[in-house]
């Protein structure tokens, strides 16, 4: 500005006293009304205009300056907010990552001690299986052991009564003495009979059956004539045979296997000639203690066959659908088998059946009454239609069985119809009859276990001898099962563990096998998967 001053002071032309105030062209204020201005050449002119502009222009850039700095004050304060806007967000996102990671870190803790206390309960379980195996590997031995050791009493005896035979007759003497002592092969001592309770003196005796005896005691329990008697015939060793019946212990001659000599239809009991059977309509016979709980017409079986129900039921197996149960002489149930295209018998006698196919069965309306001679008379019987609704047509039971023979059928039979509804697929026989005996097995268990129960099937010898249809209410009739009832189903509960067929008898021990190391539920579903049973 230099110049504009020079220009100001060296002008020839004076301009009078005056003062400039403002910034501003409209701001200028002069107190002499005569400017020389008018006096000014054109180009001084210029020159003030532009120095006046010049100044403007500096003046406008140090405001522009001012408001550039003030707002980019602004943008520094507004961008320093943004920051920690931005610092806190992220600080509230690595809070939120670090809370949502311990929470992961505590739930894979908490599974991880969830995966430890299944693999202790695992390991428990293992271990109680090992020693149930123990348990059952000694059971096994015992039981070889026992065998072994009934097999050599079993020789043993033959050898005693051929070595008794061998000393032969004694001789006999008119003055009636028929027993010649021998002091040197059998000193004496005291030894009490296992048949008569007296005492054995000098003479011949027998060693056997856990127990001593005089050879005329040891006695057929049919026909009660001394085993040991010299008509009867050896065998091809030379050796004399008797028979005894495994469970019961009844020992009899071989004889009688094949003469006719009557046994029970359901406990097997070879009874002496007297005793009395009662004679079913289909020629089977069955012995009075037999005859005290036996079940004879369908309408007598329905409470039998609610407690079944109700049995699957608790073990989680119910059946929706309502699967009619009849009660059939042998010649219904004979030609219901034959009428089936499917399923697996227990020769040489069915006594139940799971039928599928559309037929019309024979069923047992009205038990009989017991006539002169014990024979049973005036059975009602009426046919039954049998329509398809599911992929079971009917249960048939054997009639005249006791209740614990009849509830065990009614059990195995069950199970064949609940394998059917249930879409299992076509199972071999060993398979399917062995987890049927599983569940009739199961059930008499059941039935020992809790006294039979409250509501049991039963009749007795004098209510089946009446003709009136009101006397099969005595098959609800609540009390103590004898003794005899429960020696029964242990009998039958034998029957299932000691067959020898493959299907129901090795069968069963597989799938009881399983069932006891994996539980029912287990056994099953591998049985639905595979066909087979778990090992």
């Amino acid at each position: 500005m230099g110049w504009f001053t020079k220009l100001l002071k060296g002008s020839d032309h004076k301009i009078l006293r005056g003062q400039y105030h403002g910034k501003y062209g409209e701001d200028r204020i002069w107190d002499n009304h005569h400017s020389s201005m008018d006096d000014l050449t054109d180009i001084e002119k210029e020159d003030i205009d532009r120095a006046i502009a010049l100044s403007l222009s500096e003046e406008d850039h140090k405001g522009k300056k001012v408001v550039d700095e003030e707002l980019c004050k602004i943008d520094d304060d507004e961008e320093d907010e943004h920051l920690v806007k931005v610092h806190l967000d992220e600080d509230e996102r690595l809070a939120k990552i670090q809370q949502e990671e311990e929470e992961r870190l505590a739930k894979i803790q908490q599974e991880d001690e969830h995966l430890a206390k299944i693999q202790q309960e695992e390991e428990e379980r293992l271990a109680k299986i090992q020693q149930e195996d123990e348990c059952l590997a000694k059971i096994q031995q015992e039981d070889e052991r026992l065998a072994k050791a009934q097999l050599e009493e079993d020789e043993q005896l033959a050898r005693a009564i051929q070595e008794s035979l061998k000393i032969g007759s004694p001789p006999q003497y008119d003055n009636g003495s028929s027993i010649l002592s021998f002091p040197h092969l059998f000193p004496p001592g005291y030894r009490i009979c296992a048949g008569c309770k007296t005492e054995i003196g000098q003479g011949r005796f027998l060693s056997c059956m856990g127990g001593v005896w005089h050879p005329e005691c040891f006695c057929c329990h049919a026909c009660h004539l001394p085993i040991t008697d010299y008509e009867i015939p050896t065998n091809s060793s030379g050796l004399i045979e008797y028979r005894a019946h495994p469970f019961w212990l009844q020992k009899y001659c071989p004889s009688h296997e094949l003469d006719g000599t009557s046994r029970c239809c359901s406990c097997e009991r070879m009874e002496p000639r007297d005793t009395k059977y009662l004679l079913l309509d289909d020629g089977r016979k069955l012995c009075l203690e037999c005859l005290d709980s036996s079940i004879m017409d369908t309408h007598e079986c329905q409470p039998l066959y609610l407690e079944i129900q109700e049995f699957y039921e608790g073990l989680n197996m119910k059946l929706e659908q309502q699967i009619p149960m009849l009660l059939v002489e042998r010649q219904a149930l004979n030609e219901a088998m034959e009428g089936e295209k499917n399923g697996h018998h227990h020769l040489p006698e069915t006594r139940g059946l799971c039928l599928s196919e559309e037929q019309t069965v024979t069923t047992i309306s009205r038990r009989p009454r017991i006539a002169a001679g014990y024979r049973a008379i005036d059975m009602i019987t009426e046919p039954y239609r049998l329509i398809r609704c599911c992929e079971v047509t009917a249960i048939l039971v054997l009639y005249g069985l006791p209740r614990l023979l009849t509830g065990s059928i009614l059990a195995h039979e069950m199970m064949h119809a609940w394998l059917r509804l249930k879409g299992y697929p076509n199972l071999s026989p060993e398979v399917e009859e062995g987890i049927c005996q599983v569940l009739a097995h199961m059930w008499l268990e059941s039935e020992l276990y809790s006294g039979f129960g409250n509501d049991g099937a039963s009749s007795s010898t004098s209510s089946l001898s009446s003709s009136s249809p009101s006397s099969s209410s005595v098959s609800t009739k609540k009390g103590k099962r004898s003794d005899f009832e429960k020696k029964l189903g242990d009998f039958f509960k034998h029957q299932i563990e000691s067959d020898t067929s493959s299907a129901y008898g090795d069968g069963f021990r597989l799938g009881n096998q399983a069932m006891v190391k994996y539980g029912l539920k287990r056994t099953l579903d591998h049985i639905h998967m595979t066909g087979s049973f778990p090992y």
